[in-house]
């Protein structure tokens, strides 16, 4: 294989190895190095007898994936306050042109359901992802991770269950996302606690994760009051020349704040009901840098 073919081929693979590397790790920065190592791996292979290189980079990344993720969970142990995956930018564009797959792939990949996932063994996330967000054969998937097809039937079953039982049940309209977080963004600059109050449902959660490098709240937030005041606090203390900037991550509306043209936090909103359930705030800078602009 001529080593142009050998980069095409890979480059026709990049976007998908990166998508389950990520779903498995939550990070960006933990994702890419999963790619580039399986990229190293390919270029540096026997690829005589590969017939789908599809499926046999993603068997390398997946495998290099759940590598990081048990090396991973002790760090986590030892993590300072709640923790959320890496906000990632997502842009599904013309890559993915029907709509029941754009909106399973983005389920996928929202923060609700990954948060959720960490709460898995790395064997049934693994399973989970490539069944449920790519689709994947069981007897694939068995070849990919060196487990039986039985026994993979039995995790994909035991981790659509566990997170079945805990995702919460967030609509999913754009449309809808985007009103609430142009609404939400408005209130807050303009001082308006009270259409800031408003918005939210009467149980929503705020999650600030912070990773004890930013201030942010060490525990989750119940209640519409203590979200209320503690955004109300926020807002009075605001950021000194702040600046915001709309993006789609983890398949969803959100906005970026700016501080002196620096990532500062990224805000994410989930609803229901035409309500916020669920504010997420990510300020550990370590989970901002590929969010960094010129």
């Amino acid at each position: 294989m001529a080593t142009d073919t050998v980069t095409e081929v890979f480059e026709e693979h990049r976007s998908v190895l990166m998508g389950v590397a990520y779903r498995m790790l939550g990070r960006v920065a933990d994702a890419e190095d999963v790619v580039q190592e399986a990229w190293l791996r390919w270029s540096g292979a026997d690829r005589s007898d590969v017939r789908e290189p599809r499926a046999y980079l993603v068997r390398i990344a997946t495998r290099l994936a759940l590598d990081r993720l048990r090396q991973a969970q002790a760090r986590k142990e030892a993590y300072v306050g709640p923790w959320l995956p890496e906000p990632y930018v997502t842009d599904f564009g013309d890559t993915v042109a029907d709509t029941a797959e754009r909106a399973v792939l983005a389920d996928s990949v929202s923060l609700a359901v990954l948060v959720v996932l960490e709460s898995l063994s790395p064997l049934e996330r693994a399973v989970f992802v490539l069944r449920e967000a790519f689709g994947y054969p069981y007897a694939e998937i068995a070849v990919t991770l060196d487990r039986s097809e039985p026994a993979v039937r039995q995790l994909a079953g035991r981790a659509r269950r566990h997170v079945e039982e805990r995702r919460p049940r967030y609509e999913v309209d754009p449309v809808e996302r985007r009103d609430l977080t142009e609404r939400f963004l408005a209130a807050a600059t303009e001082g308006d606690l009270d259409g800031l109050m408003s918005l939210l449902a009467p149980d929503v959660r705020l999650i600030g994760d912070s990773g004890g490098l930013a201030q942010a709240p060490v525990r989750v937030i119940e209640s519409a009051d203590k979200v209320g005041r503690f955004l109300g606090g926020a807002v009075r203390k605001g950021v000194s020349g702040a600046t915001f900037r709309f993006l789609e991550v983890n398949g969803g509306p959100a906005f970026l704040v700016l501080a002196g043209g620096k990532p500062d936090s990224v805000f994410q909103l989930d609803i229901a009901d035409g309500r916020i359930q669920c504010v997420y705030i990510v300020r550990n800078p370590e989970k901002l840098l590929s969010l960094a602009v010129d």
